[in-house]
């Protein structure tokens, strides 16, 4: 990268001013100064000073809500040659990770971003982000059943926080129950489901805290807003 777009992604000046003060000797370059204006910098490796101060890029980071499909991997990459979220949410020069994860054979709303303390901050449980999921489930459920997924059920030796849950829809053969859970362990929705000896034959994550996938299609993802970016912060 050319030295005085480097000096302007670290927020020293325009490209022009920062054209003065490389021309005036007040930068270097790995300890040497340079008064050269078609110096290249090796952003990864090198290090600039101006004024005896050293500068960094500003750090943009990216935040992007997708409606995961079933059938993907929320990894970087995967031992199966299974699909993955980044090979739909390809951006390049960017480097993104999913904050937590949605099983194979669950949709909806995943969030990826490349900044490590938002997704800590989302994903530690002292925040309990609530998270909503619509669970299809086969055959019926009754009130005393929604009871005990209200309360908790055990899975996996250990006991699942209070939740909120509701159904939302019933047929002949299925019934769709909107759960809304403040924790994140692995499959959790299906195996408190499995506790009652239900069987999940479609789950999507339908909300994360007050952000809802709204009109995105599956496998379409959008940058977040600044405004949903702070209410996540909070």
């Amino acid at each position: 990268m050319r030295i005085n777009k480097y000096l302007a992604e670290c927020g020293v000046a325009s490209r022009r001013k920062c054209d003065v003060l490389i021309s005036a000797g007040k930068v270097s370059v790995n300890g040497k100064i340079t008064t050269a204006l078609g110096t290249d910098v090796d952003v990864e490796n090198d290090t600039v000073f101006v004024d005896g101060k050293r500068v960094k890029p500003v750090v943009k980071h990216v935040y992007i809500m997708l409606n995961k499909p079933k059938g993907i991997v929320c990894t970087a990459s995967d031992d199966k040659g299974r699909k993955t979220v980044l090979d739909i949410v390809n951006i390049p020069n960017v480097r993104l990770f999913p904050v937590g994860r949605l099983d194979y054979d669950t949709e909806g709303l995943l969030i990826l971003t490349t900044d490590g303390d938002f997704a800590n901050h989302i994903m530690h449980p002292s925040h309990e982000v609530p998270k909503t999921y619509v669970a299809r489930i086969a055959g019926g459920i009754t009130e005393s059943e929604l009871a005990q997924l209200r309360k908790g059920v055990v899975i996996d030796g250990e006991k699942t926080k209070p939740c909120r849950a509701r159904v939302i829809g019933e047929e002949p053969a299925e019934s769709r129950v909107e759960i809304v859970i403040s924790e994140g362990r692995n499959r959790q929705i299906r195996k408190m489901f499995e506790a009652l000896q239900k069987n999940v034959v479609f789950l999507k994550r339908s909300a994360v805290g007050e952000l809802k996938l709204g009109g995105l299609s599956r496998g379409e993802y959008r940058p977040l807003t600044a405004k949903e970016i702070d209410y996540l912060s909070l």
